[in-house]
């Protein structure tokens, strides 16, 4: 519809009811209720990806608290998540910090610090392997 004829029918000197015909279905259903909190396609198409190939971890940059759900939905799933609170406060970190160890506690998972303000939630059945005790006992590129 033209701006000449959606002002016309605003001031009711024309009859808008030819409008539907201009109406999409498409968009009359709303997003999908899983992707409610995804904002980023390239993140859908990853997941999409992930699901086809049977294993996902999920990497989730939380703006403030209320990013807190996705976390949970996510880890609900059973898929590993990794946090990185480093683009919040941190009093709104704190809190995602203790909603992550509560949800974690409560589903039998675990909760690991990676590095400065990122933590990887793994749930009971996953298993995380630390480099750390090969890193001293290897010889490779041992220069002493």
């Amino acid at each position: 519809m033209g701006s000449v004829r959606k002002a016309s029918a605003w001031l009711g000197l024309v009859d808008d009811s030819d409008d539907e015909r201009y109406y999409d279905d498409d968009y009359s259903e709303g997003p999908e209720p899983g992707d409610a909190w995804v904002t980023d396609p390239r993140v859908r198409v990853a997941d999409q990806t992930a699901q086809d190939q049977g294993s996902r971890i999920a990497t989730v940059t939380p703006d403030g608290f209320r990013d807190a759900r996705g976390i949970g939905e996510l880890f609900r799933e059973g898929i590993p998540v990794i946090v990185n609170l480093t683009a919040m406060e941190p009093a709104d970190a704190k809190r995602v910090v203790d909603f992550a160890a509560g949800l974690t506690f409560g589903l039998r998972g675990s909760i690991e610090r990676v590095a400065t303000r990122v933590f990887l939630l793994t749930p009971p059945d996953y298993q995380v392997v630390s480099g750390e005790a090969r890193r001293g006992n290897s010889g490779f590129f041992n220069q002493s």
